[in-house]
């Protein structure tokens, strides 16, 4: 059974029957045969200081360390956790069998006072129970991203403060984590601050405006588009003289904290104030913006030299060699520009703010990180700060053992690069969700594409068509765009496919050529081209082209992928293999894992491990139900002689997917092809001789 919550405050509803007291539970049910969904026990605060509401009332916890356990797993649900991090996380200076033993005592404790059913695991991980816990920095985030004014209104009463701002632990893995949450969740707010701001200046509410934006400006006073809407509100007031003294403060201010002058935006809307010779001042909310020349499309980012931490002038060389192998590797992603060495190492030893270097060299993200050598131990820390608003995107830490130095610069450089590029993409989508259609750039619609392309729905497919169009006819010499609209065309002519489907087979192929044309060092180009090849059945070219992608880009897991695919249907199921492993690790998280791991499965099948097989067939299946993953579980369940499990997954396998097969699984070898057929006929199927 499912129920609504709802906290009442005593006496808020006349004629309640119930006992006066300071939360009241309340149960509603749905509406008619509608399902009801139980509330959660308790009300967690965490912007601020910290406080936990039960159904009787305040619940305190007797010490800070599980105060912050129970708000670490709030702010991470309803992700598990692994014992091993939660004890390093608040116990890391302990031994390790004492730390496990503090975790243990503190899990039984918050249990004991919560109720048994709060936290959910086993002996390696542990999370709070779904509806448990209802946390403000959930609801913030909720709001914010549905964006309308009135939940952006909530969601800036909602931040009264910092993230936990009572709650001290001198761990060093808890103040690293505690930082970047806190600079996250204030970035997210002084963001909803400004929006609600602009949508209260387009309501023509100038003094809800300006309440909005000097809150953003009481959070963090180098909020320089605060500012902007705090003097485009005094001015809608009729407040002009106001709008250029708080711009005469803002000067003063940005000159004496970061020595810069404002920005153009900030200078061109003073520059209209002025202009302006009107007796009666024309509200600046209901006027056209200046026309300013555009920012750069694509992304930007700058590798600052990683800091020496360890006291000792002979590891520069580990520090600049980590941060140079990651500089050259982000280079070779073709979609964002990546400052060069020269530039960025001259901030090396200099006293300067992520925001003055961001700007100084017209970078939107900077990553800088620090080394920390101790032993025969090292500790890798990095992190990708946006770097106009000083928001932090992405940030890890990794500790290893010194024993191939090369090997760890190695491993580290690809771990941070592979995080690196989805950890963008996810910012410049949060960016631009908030530009007008009419304002997007070939960029944008890329990003927009690729996000619908990721779904994988047939009324995303149409969407993902869209903007891949938009973006070439913004920019023709986009070759990323050429090359995920190709890909894009080869899903549609095999997962639907009909009369057209060699037509659009030969669309695609044009693209990624046309892509490779554009750029011949752009592994996404090569890459789709080896996509396009294999399902054309042009195994030679597909192999060589899948090839290329990985040597241009080692680090890029779609050129994996579609080597593996070539390899696999080109005869080669053993190397596939490989690949498809390897595309798994550099993108652990990929929306398209289930087809990484339902085609690792057929090449495993093809190759004879048919138990192998099984085991990653039923991951994919897990994953999401698609045919070829259901496909290769039916055929090692028949090669393993269970026919009547592979005859019961048979029959739910809609009859149509079946006639998909030469399509999706175009092999050149004609053996490798009867392999797979014989196995599903064992479990049942009974073929048309005419697919081959």
């Amino acid at each position: 059974m499912r129920y609504w919550h709802v906290n009442l405050a005593a006496g808020a509803v006349k004629n309640a029957k119930c006992p006066a007291r300071k939360n009241v539970d309340v149960r509603i049910a749905r509406g008619a045969g509608m399902d009801e969904v139980p509330l959660p026990k308790f009300r967690l605060s965490l912007l601020g200081r910290f406080e936990l509401i039960g159904p009787d009332g305040s619940v305190e916890l007797p010490n800070k360390k599980l105060a912050g356990l129970l708000a670490y797993l709030a702010c991470t649900a309803p992700t598990p956790q692994s014992r091993d991090k939660l004890a390093t996380l608040l116990w890391g200076s302990h031994f390790e069998a004492q730390a496990r033993q503090n975790l243990r005592q503190a899990l039984f404790r918050l249990r004991r006072m919560l109720g048994p059913d709060t936290l959910i695991g086993d002996d390696e991980e542990i999370s709070l129970a779904p509806s448990t816990v209802d946390c403000d920095t959930a609801r913030l985030e909720t709001l914010i991203r549905e964006g309308s004014r009135d939940s952006l209104a909530a969601a800036v009463d909602l931040y009264k403060d910092r993230l936990l701002a009572d709650v001290t632990v001198t761990e060093e893995a808890w103040t690293h984590w505690l930082d970047g949450e806190r600079q996250r969740l204030e970035g997210l707010a002084l963001d909803a601050m400004v929006r609600l701001a602009d949508l209260e200046l387009q309501s023509r509410a100038p003094d809800r405006a300006l309440a909005s934006a000097n809150k953003a400006i009481s959070v963090s006073n180098l909020r320089e588009d605060a500012h902007r809407v705090a003097i485009r509100a005094l001015a809608a007031a009729g407040r002009r003289g106001d709008a250029l003294k708080h711009y005469e403060h803002l000067v003063a201010l940005l000159k004496s904290e970061l020595n810069v002058e404002p920005d153009a935006a900030t200078q061109a809307l003073v520059r209209d104030l002025r202009k302006s010779q009107s007796t009666t001042p024309t509200p600046v909310a209901e006027r056209s913006p200046p026309t300013l020349p555009p920012p750069p499309d694509r992304p930007s980012i700058a590798v600052l030299a990683f800091g020496n931490m360890s006291g000792d002038a002979d590891q520069e060389y580990f520090a600049d060699g980590i941060a140079e192998d990651i500089l050259t590797a982000l280079s070779k992603w073709r979609w964002f520009h990546v400052f060069a060495r020269n530039s960025t190492f001259t901030f090396k030893g200099k006293a300067a703010s992520v925001r003055q270097i961001g700007e100084a060299l017209g970078a939107r993200y900077v990553l800088e990180g620090s080394v920390r050598r101790a032993g025969d131990r090292v500790r890798i820390s990095a992190q990708l700060v946006e770097a106009a608003i000083d928001r932090h995107i992405w940030a890890e830490r990794y500790d290893r053992d010194i024993s191939d130095v090369f090997a760890i610069q190695d491993d580290i450089t690809r771990h941070v690069v592979t995080s690196i590029d989805p950890a963008i993409q996810v910012s410049e989508l949060d960016r631009i969700a908030r530009k007008s259609p009419g304002s997007m750039g070939a960029w944008d619609h890329f990003l927009r594409g690729s996000h619908h392309r990721n779904r994988f729905r047939p009324q995303d497919a149409m969407l993902a068509l869209y903007h891949f169009g938009q973006a070439i006819d913004i920019d023709p010499h986009f070759a990323a765009a050429h090359a995920r609209l190709a890909q894009l065309h080869v899903n549609l002519a095999t997962l639907n496919p009909t009369a057209d489907t060699p037509k659009t087979l030969a669309t695609a192929l044009q693209l990624a050529k046309k892509a490779i044309a554009l750029d011949p060092l752009d592994a996404s180009a090569h890459g789709a081209a080896a996509y396009v090849l294999v399902y054309s059945r042009q195994h030679d070219a597909a192999l060589q082209a899948g090839h290329r992608a990985v040597e241009l880009n080692a680090n890029y897991h779609p050129g994996r992928y579609a080597l593996g695919l070539a390899l696999l249907f080109g005869g080669s199921a053993h190397e596939a293999i490989t690949e498809f492993e390897m595309t798994a690790q550099l993108s652990p998280r990929d929306p398209a894992m289930w087809a990484i791991l339902g085609y690792q499965a057929l090449a495993q099948y093809t190759a004879g491990y048919y138990e192998a097989a099984l085991h990653t067939a039923d991951r994919a299946v897990a994953e999401r139900p698609e045919f070829g993953a259901r496909a290769a579980q039916i055929a090692a369940l028949a090669r393993l002689d269970r026919k009547a499990e592979a005859a019961t997954a048979l029959a739910a396998l809609p009859k149509e997917a079946l006639l998909r097969m030469p399509y999706l699984c175009p092999f050149r070898n004609k053996a490798d092809w009867e392999h797979w057929c014989r196995a599903l006929e064992d479990a049942g199927w009974e073929r048309d001789r005419t697919m081959t």
